[in-house]
């Protein structure tokens, strides 16, 4: 290991730019990354960055190639401290609709390629962030939090391996994983894609039955090209209606209120459950907590509360107030706070219920939105005026066979990637400073 400061590791680094936000002459289109848009950056998503107009001669000084490493500068709070860092990837170049180029908040930095692998100086700048060892270098005494990235970068030494073979190798670890977490990102999209157009087609367009009222007898093409097997496709288009009634329902369907078909049980007031010193306790599971996925685990509840509000991986959770956000929940054992429901039913399959609240929830957040206060929020009224349509109980039955492989294979991979996240953040640390060998490490991840 040699001591060594980050500005002796870096051949070129300079501060981003913001721009302009409408095209001129001599000014380039480009793409600019900001310190909110890093953790989606990191793992492919370019959907977020904003594009911008950057003069010329100052966009060919500070465009972004592959290898180089983007630091956080100002923006941070409290909370989440500045100092945040992304990597830019072969992949990320190549995704990107136009150039790159950091925001003004942001400073990106070239290490020299003789000197630290851009890849283990990434992993090494997230273990320095991590273990706190960067935040003396946040302040804010007024406005806006800043990172004072030249005293860090002169002042606070790393100890970077000597062999450029161990940095690669190690970084490879880490990446390997994040790799895999982006991978499972990935295939969600396309089973959430799958599963929400399926959705669309039986609850909402009707269209087996607009397609059999067509002629069409094909019961693949009935079935939309769901199923490629005419034996399979013949037996679910079978169960579908051939006709629509005067509600314009297929025939036999009914049409219930969005909380007569699932049960939604609002949270508790956790302050009046307060864990006791020493033993065992819930994390508390806040409206922050749902969007991150991820337990805050120093607001605690006692595990005394009514087995209800108990939190399980598995369970739909819909926060009705502040952002109006649904989906599963897979951060483990928790405790249900106010402002969140625990959506439940004992007839209907989660897959049903969770896809019409989805469907509902733009109007929800309209509805939320529109409220005069700090918290917008709905009501149960507007559950009640949510209407579902539900289909026969031999077709529903028939329907799940398709939807929920997809809709748990979606939890399955949810699921994984904290495991591989607390692998990868487990492993971080110990990989940096040498507390656990490389060479074990990937023969074990191998296994």
């Amino acid at each position: 290991m040699t001591e060594t400061t980050l500005s002796d590791l870096l051949e070129y680094t300079r501060d981003g730019e913001w721009g302009e936000g409408t095209p001129r002459e001599g000014y380039v289109r480009m793409q600019v990354i900001r310190g909110t848009d890093f953790e989606r950056v990191r793992f492919g998503d370019l959907s977020t960055l904003p594009i911008r107009y950057i003069r010329k001669e100052i966009a060919e000084r500070k465009t972004l190639k592959a290898g180089d490493v983007l630091i956080e500068t100002a923006g941070g709070t409290k909370d989440q401290p500045t100092g945040r860092t992304v990597l830019v990837s072969d992949a990320i170049i190549d995704r990107a609709s136009d150039p790159l180029i950091p925001a003004s908040f942001a400073r990106f930095m070239r290490p020299k390629a003789n000197a630290v692998d851009s890849a283990y100086l990434f992993w090494k700048l997230q273990a320095e962030y991590h273990s706190g060892a960067i935040f003396p270098y946040h302040i804010q005494h007024t406005g806006v939090a800043r990172f004072q990235y030249t005293q860090f970068a002169t002042a606070h030494f790393l100890d970077i391996p000597d062999d450029i073979k161990v940095q690669r190798d190690t970084a490879k670890i880490l990446t390997t994983l994040d790799d895999k977490i982006e991978l499972n990102r990935r295939m969600n999209e396309t089973l959430e894609a799958m599963a929400q157009a399926i959705f669309r087609d039986w609850f909402v367009d009707f269209g087996p039955v607009r397609r059999k009222l067509a002629g069409i007898t094909d019961p693949v093409a009935i079935m939309g090209g769901l199923t490629p097997d005419p034996a399979h496709a013949a037996e679910l288009a079978a169960l579908f209606p051939d006709r629509l009634g005067e509600d314009e329902l297929p025939e036999g369907w009914s049409v219930r209120p969005l909380d007569h078909i699932a049960d939604f049980l609002n949270g508790l007031a956790l302050q009046k459950y307060p864990a006791r010193p020493g033993e065992s306790s819930l994390p508390v599971i806040k409206i922050a907590e749902l969007r991150s996925g991820i337990s805050d685990k120093s607001n605690r509840a006692s595990p005394d509360l009514p087995e209800r509000y108990v939190i399980r991986d598995g369970d739909f959770l819909f926060s009705w107030s502040g952002s109006l956000t649904a989906k599963v929940w897979t951060g483990g054992a928790g405790a249900l706070n106010q402002h969140l429901f625990k959506v439940t039913s004992d007839k209907y399959p989660q897959w049903f219920y969770a896809h019409w609240v989805h469907h509902y929830m733009p109007e929800f957040q309209s509805i939320a939105a529109a409220k005069a206060t700090t918290m917008g929020h709905i009501q149960r009224v507007h559950l009640s005026s949510a209407l579902t349509v539900c289909p026969s109980d031999a077709l529903l039955s028939e329907m799940s066979q398709v939807m929920v492989p997809l809709w748990q294979r979606a939890i399955q991979n949810e699921l994984e990637n904290h495991t591989l996240a607390e692998t990868r953040d487990y492993l971080l640390p110990r990989l940096m400073s040498g507390e656990v060998r490389v060479g074990d490490v990937a023969q074990e991840l191998a296994a």
